[in-house]
């Protein structure tokens, strides 16, 4: 086994059981190895910390598998991994929908696979994880004899690992346009050109917490993509939806949504610029009762971390200013740089300006089949939050 030594000052994420390994924070390697292979990670003064794989053109050398030193790193270590993956979900009530893996959540760094009912999607973003692809495909077919799987590593993300963009089906083809259900609603799922795996399961929990606020009320809504959150007011009751996207292909599935639910006469999609629709709707006065704002990701970068913050800032307050006293915001943001507490701030300084006073309703992250691991901050990227505008 190819070995890597830590420098004497060890990181206390690392101590802390992080998986991550910069390489930065390495003082010597031993043996040849390849980008890819399993090496086994010690302290300056020879202590075991972990087995994981390594990738030299990667700023993060080794991700770490186990902390096991009598744990092997094969075939079936993964199966067993994915399986205690799949038992987790079911003893807290994920079945039909849900992340089945959850990257360094569940113990396999950059690994993400997202069950919608009868079919998987994976992703494999590092270098370490794809070599084990066909051992995970084998371990999904051992475990659910799934209809078909199929592989989204169409993400630029993977090139900072030397591999290619790809995707394609790791089954026998199917048709990769299917119908999942949630909360009651059915919606069409594109795994093959939808966005990230096809769907944004993330939200799920989040998307029952409108209910009460939503009935009978006027509600807009921004970012809709295809129109989820949207779909779920009408079903809980709203009087009218008017759903706001930049995209014409994800206001056409949105709408295909609403129609597939029998909600067409109260739900409707537009595509549209929310920034300068949101802008110029306040200034013709128009008011809703509920507000609801799900934007994508604002930066990935530090470097850009200011441009984020002021992006959700202006949002929230076009939005609150388009909503009646004593309506409501619901909004989100999954951008993992923007933390909790700073994602508050943001929302109170936007309510500042727009000379709005609120008060909190409820603050969650994402669905727990999406684990948050304390100590680890980017498994903790979701927030989601709605208030009452006063």
């Amino acid at each position: 086994m190819h070995k890597v030594f830590l420098k004497r000052k060890i990181a206390p994420r690392i101590a802390n059981g992080h998986p991550w390994i910069f390489a930065n924070e390495v003082e010597k390697t031993e043996g040849d190895f390849e980008g890819g292979d399993t090496v086994e990670v010690f302290t300056h003064d020879k202590k075991f910390v972990g087995k994981g794989y390594i990738n030299p053109k990667s700023q993060i050398l080794v991700r770490l598998l186990t902390r096991q030193k009598n744990e092997e790193i094969n075939a079936e270590f993964f199966l067993r991994r994915i399986r205690e993956c799949w038992e987790y979900r079911q003893k807290i009530g994920y079945t039909e929908n849900c992340r089945l893996v959850f990257g360094e959540a569940d113990g396999l760094p950059q690994c993400i696979i997202d069950k919608f009912n009868d079919y998987l999607v994976i992703q494999t973003i590092a270098l370490g994880i794809d070599k084990w692809k066909p051992a995970i495909v084998d371990a999904l077919n051992t475990i659910f004899q799934p209809k078909g799987i199929y592989e989204r590593n169409d993400v630029p993300v993977r090139e900072l690992e030397g591999l290619t963009q790809q995707k394609g089906f790791l089954s026998a083809p199917f048709d990769p346009k299917i119908i999942i259900n949630e909360n009651g609603l059915k919606f069409h799922v594109d795994i093959e050109n939808g966005q990230k795996t096809g769907y944004f399961l993330d939200q799920q929990d989040n998307r029952r917490a409108i209910r009460h606020i939503v009935k009978d009320a006027d509600v807009l809504g921004a970012f809709t993509y295809t129109g989820t959150f949207e779909i779920h007011a009408a079903h809980y009751g709203a009087k009218s939806v008017l759903g706001l996207d930049i995209s014409e292909n994800a206001v056409a599935q949105a709408n295909r949504n609403a129609a597939l639910n029998g909600l067409e006469n109260i739900v409707r999609f537009e595509a549209a610029n929310a920034f300068d629709v949101l802008k110029q709707w306040g200034k013709d006065n128009r008011q809703y009762d509920v507000v609801m704002l799900d934007p994508p990701a604002f930066t990935k970068s530090r470097e850009t971390i200011q441009k984020a913050i002021t992006g959700y800032k202006e949002i929230n307050l076009r939005g609150m200013k388009l909503i009646k006293p004593g309506g409501f915001l619901v909004t989100s943001s999954c951008t993992n740089l923007v933390n909790p507490e700073l994602f508050l701030q943001i929302i109170d300084m936007a309510a500042k300006d727009a000379r709005r006073k609120i008060r909190q309703v409820t603050f969650k992250a994402q669905s727990s089949d999406h684990p948050i691991i304390w100590g680890m901050d980017n498994t903790e990227y979701l927030k989601f939050l709605i208030v009452q505008v006063q």
